[in-house]
C-alpha cells in the first residue's frame, strides 16, 4: 500500500502545481465573487475551477476513489468519509485573502484511507510554498524537511487562531474569550486567514499551536498529516482524538502544549460536517 500511496501522492502534487497557476494569475486580488453562508464567506470562479481541475484529474486516473470537496459540498454533495481512498479538497483555502490580494491562500489536499489521512499537500503558489507529507516519510517545505518547535508551555508559545466566517453571536463571544486567554497567557497571536497555512506554520515551527472551531474537513485534512509527520500533534480542542468531521481542531508542537490549551480553552461544538 505504501507504494500505491506514493503513486497517488506524486500524481496529486503535479496536479496541484498545475492548478496553482489559476491562483497565481490573481496576485493582485480577484474582485468577482459570490456570497455563501455570510457576507464574509465568499467563493470565486477560481475556487470552482481549481476543484474541478483536481477532482477531474484524480477521478480520471483513480476512478474508484471518493471525494470531499468544499465547493462540491456547498453545491449539495454529501460529506461522507468512508474506508475507501478519499481525497479531501479545499481548492482555495483563504478565499477572502485571495479576493483582497493578501498572499496567504492555498490549495489544500489530503488523502484519507480507512478514514485516516495518509498524505497531504498544502500549496501557496503566490509565495511558492509547497508543504507535503506522506505517512511515515516526514514532512517537507519545498523538498526540505521541516519540524515542529519544542515549546511545551503556553507562556512561551506563539499561537495561531481565527475569527472564522460565522456571524453566530455565541461563537463570536467564544472567539473573543479565547483571544483574551491567549493574549493574556501566551507569548503572542497570529491570524493568517487560512486554516491550512496556520497548520503549515505549526509544522515548520513558525508558530507553536493553532486551534479553531467551525472549520471543515477540507480545511484541516492535509495539515493533520503534515503536522504529525513534522513531529507535532493534532487533537480535538477538548483533548480527545481528532475527528475530521467534527469541525474542531487543535494542533501543537508538543502533547504538553496541546493538553494545556485543551484544558484552558472555552469550548464550542458546531454542527458536524
Amino acid at each position: 500500500m505504501s507504494d500505491e500511496i506514493t503513486n497517488y501522492f506524486n500524481f496529486a502534487v503535479d496536479l496541484v502545481k498545475n492548478a496553482g497557476n489559476l491562483i497565481s494569475e490573481f496576485r493582485s486580488g480577484c474582485k468577482v465573487f459570490e456570497v455563501k453562508s455570510s457576507d464574509i464567506d465568499l467563493v470565486t470562479e477560481i475556487d470552482k475551477k481549481v476543484e474541478e481541475t483536481l477532482i477531474g484529474g484524480l477521478s480520471k486516473s483513480f476512478p474508484s476513489h471518493k471525494f470531499i470537496g468544499e465547493e462540491s459540498v456547498a453545491s449539495g454533495d454529501k460529506c461522507i468519509l468512508s474506508e475507501d481512498p478519499t481525497w479531501i479538497i479545499d481548492p482555495v483555502d483563504g478565499t477572502l485573502n485571495f479576493i483582497h490580494g493578501y498572499p496567504c491562500s492555498c490549495i489544500s489536499v489530503g488523502l484519507a484511507i480507512n478514514k485516516k489521512v495518509v498524505a497531504g499537500i498544502i500549496y501557496n503558489p503566490v509565495l511558492n510554498q509547497l508543504f507535503t507529507a506522506i505517512e511515515g516519510k516526514g514532512a517537507f517545505l519545498n523538498s526540505t524537511p521541516i519540524h515542529v518547535s519544542q515549546v511545551k508551555e503556553l507562556r512561551n508559545a506563539l499561537i495561531s487562531l481565527e475569527a472564522g466566517t460565522s456571524r453566530d453571536e455565541e461563537r463570536q463571544k467564544l472567539v473573543l474569550e479565547n483571544f483574551k486567554l491567549i493574549t493574556t497567557k501566551g507569548q503572542g497571536v497570529r491570524c493568517l486567514g487560512s486554516a491550512a497555512l496556520n497548520m503549515a506554520m505549526v509544522a515548520m515551527g513558525g508558530s507553536d499551536a493553532y486551534f479553531e472551531f467551525g472549520i471543515h474537513a477540507w480545511d484541516i485534512a492535509a495539515g493533520d498529516i503534515i503536522i504529525r509527520e513534522a513531529g507535532g500533534v493534532c487533537i480535538d480542542p477538548a483533548g480527545e482524538p481528532l475527528d475530521l468531521l467534527s469541525r474542531r481542531v487543535l494542533c501543537a508542537s508538543t502533547p504538553e502544549l496541546a493538553q494545556e490549551l485543551a484544558k484552558s480553552l472555552k469550548q464550542f461544538y458546531p454542527e458536524r460536517d
